[in-house]
């Protein structure tokens, strides 16, 4: 899926049962906006620390793991799930696995709708995967542009193109999550992200902290 293309769950974001709610378990995307920050330290197995991410990609597949921290019922939770990440022009297909190589979740998202189906067979759809979030979770998570984050892009607050490098790789976006790559993929041609943390307060108190760890799939 292209990134002007309608929300792609972009990752993800994943929801899996907890207590009687549903709850981020994955999420893959980014509404981003906002400045680049200093520097953080450079990592030493990137040839060029100033060389930019490959070229965006509409057909891509991933797979990793996403751990959330996110409030709930005035308490901090925490939860994480591995992914499977297939992506496609125009459609995203997300699978959420559990212990056991269970499968807890799918989830599909294309240009009209968006679907989450549980193992049991419950589905929830809505218009978009924003939408679906908040329907499920009560708030929305950044998952309009995981599809970006996953590939080292998002978009500043002035709408400009941030393209991510290991010697720039923060950014804080206009809805108010600090984007931080804070690792890139061993003997890439070029840098490819492999550990992503983004942050944010939540509006019903608390802080939203998102790590993403990402594996080009085969």
């Amino acid at each position: 899926m292209s990134r002007c293309a309608s929300p792609a769950l972009s990752f993800l974001t994943i929801m899996i049962r907890h207590s009687t709610r549903l709850i981020p378990a994955l999420t893959l995307a980014a509404v981003l906006a906002g400045c680049a920050t200093s520097p953080t330290n450079v990592p030493n197995n990137v040839a060029n620390a100033n060389a930019p991410v490959a070229p965006y990609r509409d057909t891509v597949d991933f797979t990793g793991s996403l751990s959330v921290t996110y409030p709930q019922d005035g308490q901090q939770h925490n939860d994480t799930v591995r992914y499977n990440w297939s992506q496609r022009p125009g459609n995203i297909d997300v699978t959420i696995i559990g212990a056991l190589n269970t499968t807890l979740a799918t989830i599909q998202v294309t240009p009209q709708s968006a679907t989450l189906t549980r193992s049991n067979g419950d589905k929830r759809s809505a218009a978009d995967i924003d939408s679906l979030t908040v329907q499920t979770l009560g708030y929305a998570l950044p998952v309009n542009g995981l599809r970006d984050w996953m590939q080292g892009y998002a978009t500043d607050a002035q709408g400009r193109r941030f393209t991510a490098t290991p010697a720039n790789s923060e950014v804080l976006t206009g809805d108010g999550w600090r984007l931080r790559f804070l690792e890139w993929q061993d003997n890439a041609a070029t840098p490819m992200p492999r550990r992503i943390r983004a942050e944010r307060s939540a509006s019903a108190g608390g802080e939203l902290k998102l790590n993403i760890s990402i594996s080009p799939a085969g």
